[in-house]
């Protein structure tokens, strides 16, 4: 007995990998048919959705291998909060253009003031503009770098981070480097000046880096990259989790 042309269809589709064609034509199908909609109107219909659900599974996608360790955008940051940061740059930036420029973005203030969310946001934004992104912590990064040196892998593993769009370093400041991890730290940096972009969060000024690198020649080298191309958002206020515990007790 042959196959029913609605099994055989079901089989193409599938090969075709138009899952939400399969998923979708009957009742699309009958929505056109209630609605006087010719065919092509029909197939219109079909192609916009298995394009708008291939955009999500993408974005899904990038997301997932951007290892963000929370999933956070910019509309919910409390920009009230924190006045010292310019919302407008921040939502300006959240475009992604800076990206394509392949410029690069440094977010300062102390602890507790949004800083990651704030890169979070950026990166989430890069990865619904289709843009690949790579979030890590410094101490994190210069771990896996120094691994990868020990395994004789390093210039695979630094390939990789140079094929991101964007690459995310955040809470630098937080632990001193040593000699090994700061080299290599900056090997990344500068193979990524002009091109590709960074985001930076630190809780630590510019003038306390070297506090960081543990030289003033290889901080001075590493800024000077950073900040040729560079937009600078300064946050500077109250620890969000500082005021959300006061309020507890109250």
């Amino acid at each position: 007995m042959s196959e029913t042309p609605q099994v055989l269809l079901q089989h193409h589709l599938k090969k075709l990998r138009l899952p939400t064609f399969n998923s979708e034509y009957a009742k699309l199908a009958r929505q056109c048919a209630a609605e006087g909609k010719d065919h092509t109107q029909y197939l219109l219909r079909l192609c916009e959705l298995e394009l708008i659900e291939r955009e999500r599974r993408m974005i899904e996608r990038r997301i997932k291998a951007a290892k963000f360790p929370a999933t956070k955008s910019l509309d919910s940051f409390d920009f009230k909060a924190i006045p010292s940061l310019n919302k407008v740059l921040t939502m300006e930036l959240a475009r992604c253009e800076f990206a394509l420029r392949r410029e690069n973005v440094i977010a300062l203030g102390p602890s507790g003031t949004g800083k990651t969310h704030v890169a979070l946001g950026l990166g989430l934004a890069a990865c619904q503009k289709g843009l690949k992104v790579r979030f890590t912590t410094a101490a994190a990064l210069v771990h896996e770098l120094v691994e990868a040196v020990d395994d004789r892998r390093l210039q695979r593993f630094q390939k990789t981070l140079a094929s991101q769009d964007l690459l995310i370093i955040d809470e630098l400041g937080f632990v001193p480097l040593s000699k090994t991890g700061a080299e290599l730290l900056f090997e990344i940096i500068s193979q990524r000046y002009e091109r590709g972009s960074i985001i930076i969060t630190s809780n630590l000024p510019f003038d306390e880096w070297t506090e960081v690198f543990g030289s003033e020649r290889l901080t001075g080298a590493i800024l000077d990259r950073l900040t040729h191309h560079v937009h600078i958002l300064e946050m500077n206020g109250d620890s969000f989790r500082l005021r959300q515990s006061r309020k507890a007790k109250t």
